[in-house]
């Protein structure tokens, strides 16, 4: 009862912030069920690939309930939507079978070092040369493959990487954040099915689990990341886009940085 509650408040949080900022909530869900998947004593080889995978189940429900939001907002950039949904797609599915192959220390330290990166250029002064404009349909379509390969093996479904590759090419930040919420629903559906299937044969699970999807934490976070992502669409459209982008970039510095500490501690 203790670790639902756990996974409730972590919903709720989550929510809000992948409201706001566009990313699914996965930068502070995978962290976290890391966290608590140690503590229930999960067996050690699968808990960085399982809380991956429940973070992007989780993300099914937090993307649907955002998209709807953005697109009441008329915020959602359709013409980039509709040029990355299949590559990314097919990248997330791929990420599945990927991920059993990598070491899970490995894995986690890759993930912690690749959003600490991009929290620190999300933090700097920098800005896109003005005239700087997204490529044409292949290098747009290899973009796009890469940011759900690397999206669904960080269970982040892709606003930790196509935000700030959609403003890396001056698209405005809250329109960013909202094309990557909508991107986010079927890079995490397609995402979860590859994890499951991936662990369907895997013996070193816990009960209750379909593949390496845990369900208890993804469904309890799931309710609550689809109750609260509305609010922090809200929030987001009130903050001036340097705000919401300072307030991107330190969330994704202090979880990186707390991650990349466990493993080397």
């Amino acid at each position: 009862m203790m670790y639902i509650l756990a996974y409730l408040l972590l919903g709720a949080f989550a929510g809000v912030m992948g409201g706001m900022l566009g990313i699914g909530g996965g930068v502070i869900i995978v962290p976290v069920l890391i966290a608590l998947f140690t503590w229930q004593a999960f067996p050690a080889e699968v808990i960085t690939v399982m809380a991956v995978a429940s973070s992007l189940a989780s993300i099914i429900f937090t993307s649907l309930s955002a998209m709807r939001a953005q697109m009441k907002r008329d915020a959602v950039d359709w013409v980039i939507f509709r040029q990355w949904s299949v590559v990314v797609v097919l990248g997330g599915f791929c990420s599945g079978f990927i991920a059993q192959y990598l070491p899970a220390l490995a894995m986690k330290q890759g993930i912690a070092v690749f959003l600490l990166i991009v929290s620190i250029i999300m933090l700097s002064q920098w800005v896109p040369k003005p005239e700087r404009q997204l490529p044409g349909p292949v290098g747009t379509g290899i973009i796009g493959f890469i940011c759900g390969v690397a999206s669904a093996l960080a269970g982040i479904a892709g606003g930790n990487i196509i935000v700030p590759t959609l403003v890396f090419f001056n698209v405005q930040m809250q329109r960013a954040a909202a094309t990557a919420s909508s991107l986010g629903l079927p890079i995490a559906t397609v995402g979860t099915l590859g994890y499951v299937i991936a662990g369907l044969d895997a013996t070193a699970r816990p009960e209750w689990s379909l593949g390496y999807v845990y369900l208890p934490a993804a469904l309890s976070v799931a309710v609550m990341t689809y109750l609260m992502a509305p609010l922090g669409v809200a929030i987001a459209h009130k903050l001036p886009a340097k705000t919401l982008k300072r307030v991107f970039g330190g969330l994704l510095f202090f979880v990186a940085s707390s991650m990349l500490w466990s493993t080397l501690a």
